[in-house]
């Protein structure tokens, strides 16, 4: 497998990948004068590296999924920032909601329902596997007493379980409808427990937030 960059697609990732950390950074500082009040006085250094870490490498490393797979299926496959959706993001976290879609990996070649939706399913798969890698972080913190380890944990967690069950709704561009339509058994061994989890750990035990 012959996995390269082109300068572009590197400019866009790491366009992408700040836009997204300070857009995260401001809506969890609670947006608007609040945020800007709030990052005046504590700074902006941590929140930023704690959003460019959990959310930033969350929303990244799923788009990089879907161009690893596609690429594995010989695809051309490149990822392309949508610079007025990140402007989007940052003006909605300034208003204390966010829309974040920074962008998409865009591929060409043959493929077949299978492979269309393996590369499909390669992003929320990501989102779950990272969502496992910061559990330990989290859990580290509340043992160790770090608030900043947990703090970076939880909202890893977090995101990360809600983009693995938001991204597999079967509903318009997103990756579910791909995964439906290839196979209904692989929808439902991801779709369901991905939602179920991400209902009880962000919304009943309120982690990450």
């Amino acid at each position: 497998m012959n996995l390269t960059f082109s300068a572009r697609e590197l400019q866009d990732l790491a366009i992408a990948w700040v836009a997204l950390g300070v857009a995260f950074a401001i809506f969890f500082a609670g947006g608007g004068s609040r945020a800007l009040s709030m990052l005046a006085d504590q700074g902006l250094i941590q929140p930023l590296v704690v959003s460019l870490v959990t959310a930033g490498l969350g929303f990244l490393l799923h788009e990089l999924a879907h161009k690893v797979v596609a690429v594995r299926f010989d695809q051309i496959a490149e990822f392309r920032a949508d610079y007025g959706m990140l402007f989007i993001a940052v003006v909605s976290a300034m208003v204390g909601f966010l829309f974040a879609a920074p962008g998409a990996v865009h591929h060409r070649g043959r493929l077949t329902a299978r492979e269309h939706g393996l590369i499909a399913l390669a992003g929320p798969v990501t989102n779950g596997l990272l969502a496992l890698v910061f559990a330990p972080i989290y859990l580290a913190g509340l043992f160790v007493g770090s608030p900043l380890l947990s703090l970076i944990g939880g909202r890893g967690v977090a995101i990360n379980l809600f983009l693995a069950a938001f991204n597999l709704v079967p509903f318009g561009p997103l990756d579910g409808k791909t995964v439906l339509g290839w196979s209904k058994a692989a929808f439902v061994l991801t779709f369901v427990p991905a939602a179920a989890v991400t209902v009880v750990v962000v919304f009943v035990l309120g982690i990450g937030f």
